[in-house]
């Protein structure tokens, strides 16, 4: 069987993994509760607790892709009939409303439009309008790029006695989250983005508010997700709940590793510097980002396609001609848009450069006037 082609992966996920992930999912397989094991498992759970900025006892990587995170934190922190906040303005926010109502919540949505941020206020009024058991808010929204402000809407919960859950798949490694300082009680994101770790593990964490809540909920809990059956395994004693994915933990591992030689500052640091890199080189090709930089993610970047140019040729030749997948619109911007996503190892300078000449070519494929070189020069300038 043949290998697949190398793809430089500048999409919203998965996120190109560097050489020492990638060697570690070669290490030896042990058993999930063996001895050489733990210790890792250990690694990977308190490298999580310094990524989400909380001291939580219960913060683990799930087996499965981030959703399974979602589904474990509505799972645990929803009861029929609890009245919850859910903000959305993109397709990630959509889905959390939609599996708290297939959980029997009442869903009560603060919407913005796609490419714009939340509403604070509204939100604030929203939660005031009922007994809230639960706020729940996208921090980096994948579907278009915005990036929110945890602490007004943290703010507003805890005012109402809510829980705070938080959505940071995208944010995750990438952007500060110091969640115990903001009154976040509980999280999920993936490892396919900024942990540049192949998608399979769902990072979550439970504050001990959260926990209590999970504990007096009258709604059974899924079996693979009831925080009480999690903590046997990731808790001191590591009772049996499922097969832990061995090879995952160990890119984890590896990638969690990375990040403390890299330095947490210098990696947010160096997302910032591409970001500005790419909004900088697109100005030039005629291209323009759909959210203002004051509210847009460092790790991913939306951008308005120009009139006449379509999306599915675009990235055809992206792919095609220059091997670099991007990602395309969702909901509402659907061939309106391309994503591409400058996330852990994938963010470097020599892939915004690539990127943008290829960009430029993608246009020009397109009858489409496209200033490549002045595109790398401003790219240069803002680096």
């Amino acid at each position: 069987m043949l290998p697949p082609p190398e793809v430089l992966l500048l999409g919203p996920g998965p996120s190109p993994s560097s050489p020492a992930v990638q060697r570690a999912q070669s290490w030896p397989q042990l058993g999930h509760l063996d001895p050489a094991f733990l210790p890792i498992l250990d690694g990977c759970q308190q490298g999580l607790r310094e990524l989400f900025g909380t001291a939580n006892a219960l913060t683990l990587p799930l087996a499965g892709a981030g959703t399974a995170g979602m589904e474990a934190l509505v799972a645990n922190l929803v009861a029929p009939g609890d009245r919850v906040v859910v903000g959305v303005h993109g397709v990630f926010g959509q889905r959390w409303a939609e599996s708290v109502r297939r959980r029997g919540g009442e869903v009560v949505e603060v919407r913005s439009d796609f490419g714009q941020p939340l509403d604070p206020t509204a939100f604030a009024a929203a939660v005031a309008g009922g007994p809230t058991a639960l706020c729940c808010v996208v921090h980096a929204e994948t579907s278009t790029g915005v990036l929110t402000d945890l602490a007004p809407f943290a703010a507003a919960a805890r005012a109402a006695g809510a829980l705070f859950a938080v959505d940071c798949v995208t944010s995750i490694a990438g952007a500060p989250l110091a969640f115990d300082a903001l009154g976040v009680d509980a999280a999920f994101a993936g490892t396919q983005k900024c942990l540049s770790v192949p998608p399979g593990l769902a990072p979550v964490t439970f504050s001990p508010r959260a926990l209590a809540k999970a504990r007096q909920n009258p709604a059974p809990v899924p079996f693979y997700f009831d925080t009480r059956l999690l903590t046997g395994y990731f808790g001191p004693d590591r009772a049996y709940h499922y097969t832990a994915p061995i090879t995952l933990l160990y890119a984890l591992a590896a990638s969690l590793h990375e990040i403390a030689v890299e330095g947490f500052a210098a990696r947010c640091e160096r997302h910032r510097r591409v970001s500005r890199m790419l909004r900088a080189g697109l100005a030039p090709l005629g291209l323009q980002p759909l959210v203002p930089a004051a509210h847009a993610t460092p790790m991913l970047t939306t951008v308005r396609h120009r009139d006449g140019v379509d999306d599915k040729a675009f990235r055809a030749c992206l792919r095609q001609r220059h091997g670099i997948e991007v990602g395309g619109g969702l909901g509402p911007l659907a061939g309106k848009v391309f994503r591409v996503g400058l996330m852990g190892h994938g963010a470097r300078p020599e892939n915004v450069l690539r990127a943008l000449a290829a960009i430029g070519d993608a246009l020009a494929a397109a009858c489409q006037p496209a200033d490549v070189a002045a595109a790398l020069q401003a790219a240069h300038a803002a680096g």
